[in-house]
């Protein structure tokens, strides 16, 4: 079946009117082509009601097309006008628009009056509406005395504006002279009519220039009336004087200034009636005066009202519905209401509607013969009046025309000729308006032809419809017919659509639908076709959206939106914020693929919208973006429900910046105690606005809020007003309440004093008191100061206290308080332990138990027992001055305790003291014990001399540490290949008194690997490695040697004499070189024993020793130095063992009180001497100085003579022992350790003693058994003797 238009010709009857109604709207669709012959149509008219600005000329438009060209003409008022007539009025040409020249002398009042211009040519004439021409009028307000208004506050007001009619009607304002607007709200408004309306006044009312304006807008001016005064007055009556002043009319109201319930202002009454056009928006109004201020609501009695269509304004006066239809009408009513009461008023609207057209009349296209029709269907209310013209005239008295007849609103026309084109107006009125429309109807006899242009390109999107236009005129109307491709068939209905105008549709398009399509358009007076061409395309689509996001104020957000599109296809991209243009701000960023927004303010949140653009479609993508941040702070904050001991704290919440508030933060100040200071006091849910606030008295609050959202927490808001509780006796006592003494006769009572805030009345002090526990003694009390303790004076030794301490103000006491016991002042213990006893467990350790003192004895806190003990090193050596003692303190009532890291093999002697919180007691009776041997230490050293072809020479020192008596060494040695496999191992044992063996029958030119150790009657000590190489047969190695070995004797490098100075944490390491220069060394330890691997160490330059730290008190370490390079020899291994973590050492020397008198009294003396001496000088006794300095030329160093006064030896374990004979200084300032077993070396560490060059002596006494490392030694800051003799010298 073919897609075919084609009017069918047949004659009228009544039954086929729906099918003529049909045939002449489609012809409708169809414009004449401008170059045949038509009637005229009016294509621009000036407006029916046409109000012109006077002061310009005026122009009168009329503007229509027809074929031939239409001529015009004008009627104004009814007649015709002559244009030609009047010089200031002109015509356009080629158009009907008249243009009416008063800007140089005419009036604009002159040509007021009713226009219609008329277009006319052979074929019929077309005429315009009515136009209605009037000047703006912008007219003075009258000259007028207004009088000052007085009233009292409270009462209603109207200040009339009564503007001058104007023409358009003027837009009415209130300002004063500073042309500011006044200030509008509930109680204050202007009214629809321009007055302004006071609900009541009020005292800030009162002013002088309330000036109503009147704005005409089509002439740009403004017009104001004469000032209003109005004066408000707080008193009941007003004054006599002024009312004697005043008219009838000058008080507005005689109301009373009371509250009273509402009354209406505006409308007047309980009921009143509205009319309204439709289509125009309905406004009602209701202002209603009372006190208090009266609030307005609006309901519709007999429907609701419209959702989308209704608007209050004016604080809800007014009420507008836009677009007002006949639906709208019905009663509606205003409701005002106050705490006084609620009053009503009924407004009944009615819409009235001017014409407006259901269809208007359509030109008609006939070819001879033809049937047609013209409809002109109007409504309004009431309805209106249709009448026809036929070219202007009144049907009535137009020619008549056999083929047309006349229904009602339609025209009836058959078997149509060339005669009966005309032009036919069709008139719709009532008293609310009217409605003209022209239609022609245009006789033609016309070949078809396509309007649409040839070979155009049609491009679509795949899957959308497509329309391929065929526009075509002919008459008879043609049919249309659609083909694709150059040989196809005529396209079918149930896969394409055809329109009445032409256009083919594909409802959804493929790629397959692409190609070319032709048109085809015939009637019987010939045939037109014409080709287009389709092209389908990929559609455009945002393969990557922006996704919604949520950021903190001030950071940075991206959107990404990545478009797809066809190749053939230019895409734009564009951004839009909430559907608009993006801001013109440098924080916005766009490239190709994403939007980056910097610096993000609150202002940026909303909707993204990501818009891709082609040619021929375009795809969309919105993400929102919420911007969060910490909450604003609170604010108003207000106390209420003030009590002694409460208080109600509300505010009103921040800004919660998008992210909601999970709970507010509440903080005191207290301003009379600690002011500057704020403390937590509460918290409350974030849904909460108040809060329930315990206080304590005597204290001057202030509060703050701070909001917490999940982003953190808002500052602070701004402090309360300041609230001060009253005073009340204190609530609590003090804390930590203790009873200590600090001499054996007092009693110390401290306790921690209450602060400010806890003090709860001013004049705060302590009732102390106390008694002793065990007597039946009262309590003895003192009222103290605001202090934190109290000393007791005179209490008996070490006697236990109850002690209480109760606070109190000028208002009362705290609570009985609690009762804590203390004790007084403690002494020195005054019994030795006794039934002391060792037993030695083994070589390094021993256990020492002893007897408690009775309790009595103590006189304190048993704190435990110390042990001191020392030991012997020879028998040479016991009359040393100072001997090193070592301090172990058991804690508690312990009886017995381990004494670890002992000398073996050596002779110790103890003793144990009881010690309280004062000090030690007096020590027990010296109890001597021997600890068995133990294993020797490694052997000194070891090295290997003399090497030849087939023997080696090992040299040794003996252990610095032998533990007991050598019975022999033990030395193992095997050879090591050159892959460093290791082979048999020779075991030999060599007598204790040897330091020197040779090895005999070795291997020439072998790496050899000794390991060598002494041996006690306890077993084997810690071994020392060593290697060394025999010599190379020089015959056999001739014309191999290096060039750079000459003649000379090899050098064979090697590592020997490794020693090892250890204390608890560290050990210094030393060693000896032989061999080539510039040789990087390092060393390597670890744990003795252990399978971990040797740590390495690299030591800095080519030094020959190196410090070890952070190693473990009391640990075996074994240690070997090697050297870095092609040669990798590695000294022997040894082993030593880090010192014990051992207990405070005794006191220095410098602080015992003995020494400190002892030097007093040597100060004395030489004072004593030097006054002796200047006596005799001034008595004028002989002074044999020159004799003296010849025989001491320095006294300084002179060594001190015995008779003048020598040190004898101390005890820093608080030994008092009989002084004994002292040392003498030799004048080379040095110390020899052979000239006096007494020497001061012996205080210290051996030759780490020394002087300086003021005789001061450098080293400390010293309990460590090792050599210190260099870097670790200090000089003791307590004075020595030589040094404190040698300052008074």
């Amino acid at each position: 079946m073919q897609l075919e238009i084609m009017p069918r010709k047949k004659r009228l009857s009544a039954g086929r009117v729906p099918l003529i109604l049909f045939l002449c709207q489609m012809i409708s669709a169809l414009d004449v082509p401008l170059d045949l012959v038509q009637p005229p149509t009016i294509t621009q008219q000036s407006p029916k009601d046409y109000i012109v600005d006077p002061r310009e000329n005026i122009v009168i438009q009329c503007e229509a097309k027809g074929k031939p060209p239409p001529s015009f003409s004008w009627t104004r008022n009814g007649t015709h006008f002559d244009i030609d007539k009047d010089p200031l009025v002109t015509m356009k040409a080629g158009l009907g628009t008249l243009i009416i020249n008063i800007m140089g002398e005419g009036k604009a009042e002159t040509y007021e009056g009713v226009y219609q211009c008329t277009a006319r040519n052979e074929r019929g004439a077309a005429i315009s509406n009515n136009i209605v021409v009037r000047p703006s009028r912008s007219p003075l307000w009258t000259k007028e005395k207004l009088e000052p208004i007085t009233l009292r506050s409270g009462q209603s007001l109207i200040l009339p504006c009564r503007p001058p009619v104007g023409l358009p009607p003027a837009i009415i304002f209130w300002m004063d002279n500073s042309f500011q607007r006044l200030p509008q709200s509930e109680r204050v408004s202007q009214g629809l009519n321009g007055d302004l309306y006071f609900s009541n006044v009020l005292p800030e009312d009162s002013r002088e220039d309330y000036i109503c304006y009147a704005r005409f807008n089509h002439t740009q001016t403004i017009q104001q009336k004469q000032p209003i005064s109005l004066k408000v007055v707080l008193v009941d009556e007003l004054n006599d004087t002024i009312a004697a002043n005043l008219s009838d009319t000058e008080v507005y109201g005689a109301k009373s200034s009371r509250e009273r319930p509402p009354t209406f202002l505006t409308p007047q009454g309980n009921a009143s009636n509205k009319e309204e056009l439709r289509g125009n928006v309905l406004s009602l109004e209701c202002i209603a005066e009372g006190l208090p201020t009266p609030i307005i609501y609006w309901i519709k009695e007999d429907g609701t009202l419209p959702t989308n269509r209704t608007f209050y304004r004016n604080f809800q006066k007014t009420l507008q519905i836009t677009q007002v239809s006949e639906a709208d009408s019905g009663k509606y009513q205003c409701i005002a209401k106050n705490a006084l009461g609620v009053i009503h008023h009924t407004i009944s609207v009615t819409v009235k509607a001017a014409p407006y057209w259901i269809m208007a009349p359509q030109n008609l296209v006939l070819s001879p013969g033809e049937d047609g029709a013209l409809v002109c269907r109007a409504n309004g209310n009431p309805k209106p009046r249709i009448s026809w013209l036929s070219n202007g005239v009144p049907i009535e008295i137009a020619p008549d025309d056999p083929s047309r007849k006349i229904n009602g609103d339609t025209i009836i026309f058959s078997s149509v000729q060339e005669r009966s084109s005309a032009v036919y107006q069709c008139n719709a009125s009532n008293e609310y308006g009217y409605l003209l429309g022209n239609a022609f109807v245009n006789v033609l006899a016309e070949p078809p032809r396509i309007l649409t242009s040839e070979n155009t390109l049609y491009q679509v999107i795949a899957n959308r419809p497509a329309l391929l236009d065929c526009a075509f005129f002919g008459s008879p109307l043609p049919t249309i017919e659609w083909f694709k491709g150059t040989k196809g068939s005529a396209l079918r209905e149930d896969t394409y659509v055809l329109h009445e105008n032409g256009t083919l549709e594909i409802p959804v398009a493929q790629k397959d639908s692409t190609g070319t399509y032709t048109c085809v358009a015939r009637n019987k007076l010939g045939m037109a076709k014409n080709e287009v061409h389709l092209e389908i395309k990929d559609p455009t689509r945002i393969i990557k959206q922006p996704e919604y996001a949520v950021v903190q104020r001030g950071s940075t957000v991206s959107f990404e939106c990545k478009v797809k599109h066809d190749h053939t296809l230019i895409p734009t991209v564009i951004w839009l914020k909430d559907n608009g243009e993006l801001p013109s701000d440098g924080r916005f960023t766009v490239d190709k693929d994403q939007l980056v927004v910097a610096d993000v303010s609150d202002s940026d949140g909303g909707t993204y919208t990501c818009v891709a653009n082609t040619t021929l479609d375009d795809v969309s993508a919105s993400a929102v973006l919420s911007v969060v941040d910490v909450p604003n702070p609170p604010f108003d904050l207000e106390l209420t429900d003030q009590l002694d001991k409460s208080v109600q704290l509300s505010w009103t919440p921040g800004d919660d910046n998008n992210s909601p508030i999970t709970k507010f933060i509440i903080e005191y100040e207290d301003a009379m105690h600690e002011a500057g200071l704020w403390h937590h006091q509460t918290e409350v849910p974030g849904t909460q606005t108040t809060a329930q606030l315990k206080l304590s008295p005597y204290v001057n609050y202030s509060f703050r809020v701070m909001a917490e959202n999940s982003l953190g927490r808002s500052l602070p808001s701004e402090a309360s007003e300041q609230y001060l509780t009253k005073a009340a006796e204190p609530d609590k006592n003090p804390m930590t309440v203790e009873g200590l003494g600090s001499e054996p006769d007092n009693l110390v009572i401290t306790w921690q004093p209450l602060n400010g805030f806890e003090s709860n009345g001013p004049g705060l002090q302590y009732k102390v008191s106390w008694r002793q526990k065990d007597g039946d003694d009262e309590w003895t009390s003192v009222v103290v100061a605001n202090v934190s303790k109290y000393i007791v004076s005179g209490t008996p030794t070490f006697v236990p206290y109850l002690i209480k301490v109760q606070a109190l103000n000028d208002v009362g006491f705290a609570p009985e308080p609690a009762v804590v016991m203390g004790h007084s002042g403690e002494d020195l213990p005054m019994v030795a332990p006794g039934n002391v006893h060792v037993t030695v467990v083994n070589s390094t350790l021993a256990e020492v138990h002893w007897d408690p003192v009775p309790l009595k004895s103590v006189r304190g806190h048993l704190q435990g027992y110390r042990i001191y003990y020392w030991t012997d090193q020879n028998s040479s050596k016991r009359n040393r001055r100072h001997i090193e003692k070592k301090i172990l303190t058991f804690q508690g009532s312990k009886t017995h305790g381990m004494l670890p890291g002992l000398e073996p093999f050596s002779h110790y002697t103890l003793n144990v003291r009881v010690v309280n919180g004062k000090g030690e007691g007096p020590a027990s009776p010296d109890r001597v014990f021997h600890t068995p041997e133990g294993v020797p230490s490694a052997p000194s050293s070891l090295k290997i001399v003399n090497p030849t072809l087939d023997s080696l020479t090992l040299e040794w020192d003996p252990p610095s540490h032998p533990n007991g008596i050598l019975t022999e060494y033990t030395l193992k040695y095997q050879p090591i290949n050159s892959t460093h496999e290791l082979g048999p191992l020779v075991d030999l044992k060599i007598p204790a008194n040897k330091t020197r063996w040779t090895l005999k029958n070795l291997n020439f030119s072998t790496r050899y690997k000794f390991y060598f150790y002494a041996q006690t009657s306890a077993g084997s000590g810690s071994q020392i490695t060593e290697e060394a190489v025999t010599t190379v047969d020089e015959g056999k190695m001739a014309g191999i040697l290096p060039p750079d070995v000459g003649a000379g004797k090899a050098v064979n490098p090697r590592i020997s004499k490794l020693t090892v100075a250890a204390a608890e944490t560290y050990a210094n390491i030393s060693w000896e070189y032989e061999g080539p220069e510039h040789v990087n060394f390092y060393v390597e330890y670890g744990v003795a024993g252990s399978k971990e691997e040797w740590r390495k160490e690299i030591v800095n330059g080519s030094r020959s020793f190196f410090g070890l730290k952070g190693l473990m008190p009391g640990t075996a370490y074994k240690v070997r130095v090697g050297a870095e390079g092609d040669s990798g020899f590695v000294s022997s291994e040894d082993v030593f063992e880090t010192g014990p973590a051992m207990a405070s050492r005794q006191v220095d020397i410098a602080t015992q009180g003995w020494f400190i008198g002892l030097m007093c009294a040597v100060a004395l003396l030489i004072l004593i001497l030097l006054i002796v001496c200047f006596i005799r000088r001034n008595k004028g006794g002989k002074y044999p100085v020159k004799e003296k300095e010849d025989a001491h030329p320095d006294p300084e160093i002179q060594p001190m003579k015995e008779d003048d006064g020598t040190f004898g030896e101390y005890s820093d374990a608080e030994d008092h022992k009989p002084l004994k004979k002292g040392s003498r200084t030799p004048s080379d300032r040095t110390v020899k350790k052979e000239d006096s077993d007494d020497s001061l070396v012996d205080y210290g560490e051996g030759v780490n003693g020394q002087f300086n060059e003021d005789g001061s002596f450098i080293g400390q006494y010293s309990g460590k058994k090792e050599k210190e490392p260099a870097e670790g030694n200090e000089s003791s800051e307590a004075p020595s003797p030589v040094n404190a003799m040698n300052s008074f010298v």
